[in-house]
């Protein structure tokens, strides 16, 4: 993974790994409770979606029960977070219902050492970016495996579109470079996010070019709802590896944005 400046990483202290979990949980789990280390009681928290905040709701779910933090109000990007945050006893707001959110926690895909990301292989990336756009922060948890040099070298670039006449897309996509492939389930049926629309993953070889030019000429296409290109948001990632069955967690700091 890309080496964080001195400036702005602090390395926690090696610790042993949550037994009974692979290497890869064990270090979701590490950043994940790394990060719950930002909430503080009284926050309204955005929610993300995907296996890494799995981790973190199961540990704020426990921090609240034992009454470490209180006064939490949460908003789901999913169903899934959702119905998740509610079996946990994690108080849920809808995002009209608060004028902004304290910390918006979230896993990703892919990200830079310029702390750019690559979002949405679990479907939410529409809601994910409101939510992220409502918040005062936005932090990230990441196992080492998913830094890269370059977005779009080791995961597709998800963008959802609306249904009606989706294939048209394909061609301008094709045109920028991109292999498009529609994102199916196992009955080979478009998958849908919650909103109702499909995703066309975007396959780049050997990543994207230009990721701030290219989310411009996504944007304009009509039938585009959103991209997973998460540019210039994140505040912070926290980056947890295992190495010789130690945790290391490292807290890494975008230059220029708020702390």
């Amino acid at each position: 993974m890309p080496s964080p400046s001195p400036s702005t990483s602090h390395g926690s202290p090696s610790l042993t790994p949550d037994s009974g979990l692979s290497p890869i949980e064990a270090a979701k789990r590490a950043a994940a409770r790394r990060t719950l280390g930002e909430v503080k009681s009284g926050m309204t928290l955005g929610l993300g979606t995907g296996s890494t905040v799995r981790h973190f709701l199961d540990l704020l779910g426990e921090a609240l029960a034992k009454g470490r933090l209180d006064g939490i109000r949460g908003v789901a990007t999913s169903r899934d977070t959702e119905t998740r945050a509610e079996a946990l006893g994690i108080p849920l707001m809808e995002l009209d219902e608060v004028e902004s959110l304290d910390l918006a926690v979230d896993g990703t895909d892919e990200f830079t050492p310029e702390l750019d990301l690559v979002k949405g292989l679990g479907g939410a990336l529409l809601r994910e970016k409101m939510v992220v756009q409502a918040a005062r922060r936005f932090v990230v948890m990441a196992d080492g495996g998913k830094a890269v040099e370059h977005l779009g070298s080791r995961a597709p670039l998800p963008v959802e579109v609306v249904p009606f006449a989706w294939r048209s897309h394909l061609p301008f996509f094709r045109a920028l470079g991109a292999d498009p492939r529609l994102r199916t389930g196992d009955d080979g049926e478009p998958l849908l996010t919650d909103n109702g629309n499909p995703i066309l993953d975007l396959h780049f070889d050997p990543f994207i070019p230009d990721p701030w030019e290219l989310e411009t000429l996504l944007r304009t296409r009509a039938g585009v709802v959103e991209t997973g290109l998460f540019l210039g948001v994140a505040n912070a990632v926290v980056v947890a590896e295992i190495s010789d069955g130690r945790e290391k967690v490292t807290f890494i700091q975008a230059a220029g944005r708020p702390e």
